[in-house]
Parts: C-alpha cells; structure tokens; sequence
C-alpha cells in the first residue's frame, strides 16, 4: 500500500465500528466509513467532542449535526498546496487526504521531466491535482461535469497561488470533451483520471464506471502526446481493483508506448493503532 503520510494539516486520529475519527486543521469530524468494520475500543478523549458529525439515513445519504463551532470553510495545507475544506453532502469535505501520494507522485514527473508537460486532468473534482500539476510547472486542462465542483477547484488554485499558471477550466462531459479534443488534434502528456462509480453528464448521460472504463481508456489514448510521461487511473469503486486498472492499463497504453506498470492501494496512517487504512487504489502506467 501506498501511505499518504507527508501531512500536517490532516490525521486520520482513530477507526472504528464504521467510523472515521479525522482532524481537518483544528476541526475534529467523525464521518462513516463502510469498510471499518473492526469494533475496537473508541478510546480517544475527541470521539465524544467533535465538531462535527455525519449521521447516514437509513433512507439514503445523510446530515451533518454540529456539535461544536465549526467554520463553514476552512482551509489545510499540504507542502506548498492550500485547499479550502467545508462540510458538504454525502459525508463529503472536497478532498481525499489519501490522494497526496499522487500528487507527490505528479509533481515530481513534472518537475523532473525538463519540458513544460501537458496534463489533462479528467474527473477533476475540486481540483487538487490540478493544483499540484501546475505548482510544478505543467500546463493543465481541467475538467468536470459539475459547475460548482469547477469553482471550488479555482478557489483551490487561488489558494495555492497558481490560479495565473496555464490552465482552462472546462465544465462538460468528460467522454463528450475527450471525443472533441480528437478531432481538434490537442494533445497531452499526463492523463489524470478519477471516474466516479456512478454518475451523470451535464446532460444527463449516464456514466457506470465498470461498463465504461476500459473503453474510455482506449479513447483517451488517442489524445495523448508522441512522448507521454504518465497515465493514472483512481478507482473507489469496490469491484475493481488496483490490478484490474493495471490489466487495462497494460492492455491499452503499453503496446502503444511501451513503459512500465504499476498499481497498489493508496491509504492513511492511523495514529491510534499504528496501521493503514486502505481508501482507493490507484494504477498507474508511466514511459
């Protein structure tokens, strides 16, 4: 397993009993996590004094109840990286703290490659690679069916002092976008790609990651450059598996370009046990 264990601003206190114990800056949340399904002992003091709880509905999704004065937006840093964090829908903060090995990962690609790199950066969510990409030099488009999503990634930039780095921000169906920059010949040398499980286009197209994902590989591959560095695929999704995106990986881009494969579980360290905590998995191909 890849460990994410370069933060300052993010801990991941203790897990337990479908729970996650988290310190975001100074805010404490407890926020569910299906696959801790382990009952140890809560014994951490701040399990009983959060800021702030998410609770699932038994009818789907859920709330969050404010147990303590909790900001509406605050902000963490990781390196040189400032994101802006709020408590949202779903369980969500817009950021996945375990992703840091990637962009860690990106940054030096990029910063060791001697050219300015193109990455296109699909999925892209709030943007936090994005940010990485382009504090370390690279050009980058960023792309994201949701609006609001686009948005907190510009703040995520301005935070991080590159919102005047090269970068368009591109709200659209990322298959409809690809498909366009084929015919348009643009080109890119990172490809960056965190589907969702299940999903819909701006116009309503639906997207199933299982059904899809292997076909929009191939397409992609069609946009990247003579000389392309690296391509990245996250999964969340339980029924594939780090190895899986490899096959695909390996079946798509290498006997195009040759390079070399990996791929392994990313996840955090837990401080009260000492271990990892698995959060997604990522397979990368790089030249």
């Amino acid at each position: 397993m890849r460990i994410a264990d370069g933060w300052e601003d993010y801990e991941l206190i203790d897990c337990s009993d479908g729970e996650r114990l988290e310190r975001w800056g100074r805010v404490i949340l407890v926020r569910p996590d299906p696959q801790v399904i382990w009952k140890t002992e809560k014994k951490d003091p701040l399990w009983n004094r959060p800021n702030a709880v998410y609770h699932r509905s038994s009818t789907g999704g859920g709330s969050w109840e404010i147990v303590r004065s909790t900001p509406d937006v605050w902000s963490i840093g990781y390196r040189s990286l400032t994101f802006n964090i709020k408590t949202m829908g779903f369980k969500h903060t817009g950021l996945f703290p375990e992703q840091a090995v990637n962009w860690d990962l990106l940054h030096d690609l990029i910063a060791n490659s001697g050219r300015q790199l193109r990455v296109l950066n699909l999925f892209s969510y709030t943007g936090a690679a994005t940010a990485a990409c382009l504090k370390a030099g690279a050009s980058v488009v960023h792309v994201d069916a949701s609006k609001g999503m686009v948005a907190w990634a510009k703040e995520n930039a301005a935070s991080s002092s590159v919102a005047d780095r090269p970068v368009r921000w591109i709200v659209d169906d990322c298959i409809k976008f690809v498909k366009r920059e084929i015919r348009r010949g643009n080109k890119y040398d990172i490809i960056i790609m965190d589907p969702p499980s299940y999903g819909r286009g701006p116009g309503g197209e639906i997207w199933k990651l299982e059904d899809e994902v292997y076909d929009f590989v191939k397409l992609c591959c069609s946009v990247l450059s003579d000389s392309p560095v690296a391509v990245l695929i996250n999964s969340y999704t339980t029924g594939l598996s780090a190895s899986v995106m490899e096959y695909i990986l390996g079946s798509v881009v290498s006997p195009l370009y040759g390079g070399r494969l990996s791929s392994d579980e990313i996840g955090l360290p837990v401080t009260s046990s000492g271990l990892a905590l698995p959060c997604g998995a990522t397979a990368i191909w790089q030249r």
